[in-house]
């Protein structure tokens, strides 16, 4: 009887307990579930980059861990699994890559990927967090001097490539046309004015900041529609994986019709940028009550096409001075950034304005602590941005006291104009970093990264600097250096590899900017890139130790021969390769003028065909870049063009930005690029009709008029640059 009434109680109390273990076993599928939902933008990134054994990375998303607002992740493997949890899922993207980069599995750079998992995940545990909110990336102008022919397809492979390097804050300035286009016939401009206002394709940075109009225009129509598909798509996927997109705001910059039809409103006609030669730009006042009216409008007509965004970037003073008077010089700038302020917070309650800090540096004279605090004044602490990102040149943040109680992020251009010598400052960038994280008066800091204005360059800096975000500078460079090499290379790395790539540190890596770029107010990575003059022989050399970098070039040519044909390293040695033999033209050159300048025309014509022959022997070795070549940059944008004539127009934007670029200041040459097809179908033509003219001179015994000779080269660039 007893064991009965035990019986009876058992099965009574597994029926009491049947429907709790339903209840929990459906909470536990549901929050499965729900994580998994919410984890699958970043699987889908590990997917694509390892195809099906993303399926053994088992990801977690948990929010508000000790870690405020601070990104943090934590992973371990089990067996054949790996186990990530994370803040969000740009953290678990990089959690990921940086497992599978440690153990020398994979290595993600835009000159190719490498993938070679092992059969089985090795035993590993890592915990990692960054003190910077956000990481930054892509300055304004790198939508001309990169992206302006990129598809969908690149744009996936970029966001994935900020997704693995743990980027969250990427500026995103695709698509805007449309919204202006909509903008600027609802205030009556017609189609023909609009076709006058818009600059070419590869030049449209530089009218969004206020710098130029109608540059190599018009822009076709089919590029708003192309680019709105596009920007769509972009966002979609940067929202997804939890980045927070800064998209573009009104900085008060409007069309030259816009300001003939609109007689009363208060609108400067600004100097011509950059030295002269471009069309005036026009600036309506932050007090004209037009000013919120079209901001506001434009960020209502940008949200129904794109959706609501949380950071707008607005730069009404890039390298342009504020139309001020000198009396009233504090609170008229005081108005336009509380102006602005309020015009987007208006239109977007609660969302943040960001402004690029370059303008500090690029003109101190009038950037006094004065202007720039009065500038601030009236802005929230909490709502605004300044990315500072140029402190291989400039100490912004230092000079101006950390922007006065605003938040700000700290970083680097590296690249300009998609030129691309080869160098950058590892040591210089963790020592920076160590340094700005001790320091006591670096005020409210919340982001950290790169902002290049080209790609495609020098990955190791760029793989490098979105590491310290997380390292904080505490990890060796040589611990670092031996596995991203590992990785990169696809072995351990030999004691004479790793030798060549500290002379490399010791060479070239060791340069936080290169000076020589800008020279004599002539743009141009190397001599041989700047239109041709005489006062070369002025010149006082390129930065960087030539003779140990030829140690590394000899070394990495040895071991080379030690990999597969398409190995990452025989990329290295091309780059190695054409940057020492370019520093060897330069100096060659110099020597050149100087022997048809003395008459000694024996040793001129022998430096004449060694040069020749050096630059023709660099053009042929970038053939193993396809990637950096003038090919595959004409090819894309005749490709991104539906017509002949569209085609047409691109080819010659894209030609005109790499090497004219436009105006009658200073600017030829900036985006010089060390590409296949550049050195001898660009460079070394503008200097062989350079030197043939000045040893003419010498031998007829007569002046060297420089001035016709430099204007018949800049004929033949213009034929050039329109040539099929």
């Amino acid at each position: 009887m007893k064991r009965e009434n035990f019986k009876i109680k058992k099965n009574s109390s597994l029926k009491k307990a049947l429907p709790i273990f339903i209840l929990l076993f459906f909470c536990a599928v549901k929050g499965y579930c729900k994580n998994e939902e919410k984890t699958k933008s970043a699987l889908a990134v590990i997917e694509r980059l390892i195809g099906n054994r993303a399926s053994e990375f088992e990801l977690s998303i948990i929010e508000n861990k000790e870690h405020n607002k601070s990104d943090w992740f934590e992973i371990e493997t089990t067996g054949s699994q790996v186990k990530i949890k994370a803040s969000n899922n740009t953290a678990i993207c990089y959690a990921a890559y940086n497992f599978l980069r440690d153990i020398g599995a994979v290595l993600v750079s835009w000159e190719g990927k490498r993938v070679n998992l092992p059969k089985s995940w090795p035993k590993y545990s890592k915990k990692g967090n960054t003190p910077f909110e956000y990481r930054e990336y892509l300055n304004a102008c790198t939508f001309g001097y990169t992206t302006p022919w990129w598809d969908w397809k690149r744009w996936e492979q970029e966001i994935d490539w900020m997704a693995v390097h743990g980027i969250n804050l990427p500026t995103a300035m695709e698509g805007q046309e449309a919204a202006w286009q909509e903008l600027w016939k609802e205030y009556g401009l017609t189609s023909t004015q609009l076709e006058a206002h818009f600059t070419g394709p590869a030049f449209l940075p530089w009218q969004r900041m206020g710098n130029i109009n109608s540059l190599e225009g018009p822009l076709p129509q089919e590029w708003f529609s192309k680019k709105e598909e596009l920007q769509k798509k972009i966002l979609d996927r940067m929202r997804a994986l939890d980045m927070h997109p800064v998209v573009p705001a009104f900085s008060g910059y409007v069309p030259k019709a816009f300001a003939e039809k609109h007689p009363e409103a208060k609108i400067s006609e600004l100097k011509s940028w950059s030295g002269g030669g471009f069309e005036s730009t026009f600036l309506l006042d932050s007090k004209d009550p037009l000013f919120k009216k079209i901001g506001k409008r434009f960020i209502e007509i940008y949200t129904k096409m794109y959706g609501k965004s949380n950071f707008y970037l607005a730069d009404s003073f890039n390298e342009i001075r504020p139309p001020v008077s000198e009396h009233n010089k504090y609170e008229e700038l005081s108005n336009y950034g509380s102006t602005i302020y309020e015009t987007i917070n208006e239109a977007a309650p609660g969302a943040v304005w960001v402004m690029q800090g370059w303008l500090f540096g690029d003109d101190k004279e009038f950037w006094t602590k004065e202007a720039t605090s009065a500038f601030l004044s009236k802005v929230p602490n909490d709502r605004l941005i300044i990315q500072d990102y140029a402190n291989d040149r400039y100490k912004v943040w230092e000079n101006q006291e950390a922007f006065y109680g605003k938040q700000w992020t700290y970083g680097y251009v590296h690249n300009y104009g998609g030129s691309n010598p080869v160098y950058g400052d590892l040591n210089f960038y963790k020592n920076e970093l160590t340094s700005l994280l001790k320091n006591k008066n670096k005020g409210n800091v919340v982001g950290y990264g790169v902002m290049p204005e080209g790609l495609n360059n020098n990955s190791i800096v760029y793989e490098y600097i979105y590491d310290l975000a997380w390292s904080k500078g505490e990890q060796p460079i040589d611990d670092w250096l031996n596995k991203y090499l590992d990785a990169r290379y696809g072995k351990k790395t030999s004691a004479s590899v790793f030798q060549a790539w500290q002379l490399l540190l010791e060479s070239v890596y060791n340069i936080k900017y290169w000076e020589t770029r800008w020279w004599n107010d002539r743009a141009g990575a190397y001599l041989l890139f700047k239109r041709p003059t005489v006062t070369i022989t002025e010149f006082k050399g390129n930065p960087g130790d030539k003779k140990k970098l030829k140690e590394a070039l000899d070394i990495l040519n040895k071991e080379a021969k030690k990999y597969d044909k398409k190995n990452l390293i025989q990329y290295d040695l091309i780059d190695v390769s054409r940057h020492y033999y370019s520093l060897c033209i330069d100096e060659d050159l110099i020597e050149c003028v100087k022997a048809y300048q003395q008459k000694d025309i024996t040793k001129g014509d022998q430096l004449f065909k060694k040069i020749e022959k050096q630059a023709l022997d660099i053009d042929k070795i970038m053939i193993g870049q396809p990637l950096n070549s003038l090919d595959n940059w004409i090819e894309s944008a005749s490709a991104y063009g539906s017509s002949p004539e569209v085609s047409k127009l691109y080819v010659k934007n894209a030609k005109t930005l790499i090497t004219l670029w436009g105006g009658e200041g200073h600017l030829n040459d900036y985006a010089s690029r060390s590409w296949h097809g550049m050195y001898k179908g660009f460079y070394w033509p503008r200097w062989k009709m350079f030197l043939e003219a000045l040893k003419k001179s010498a031998v007829n015994n007569n002046p060297f008029d420089e001035t016709k000779e430099s204007e018949l080269i800049k004929n033949w660039e213009i034929n050039w640059s329109e040539s099929k």
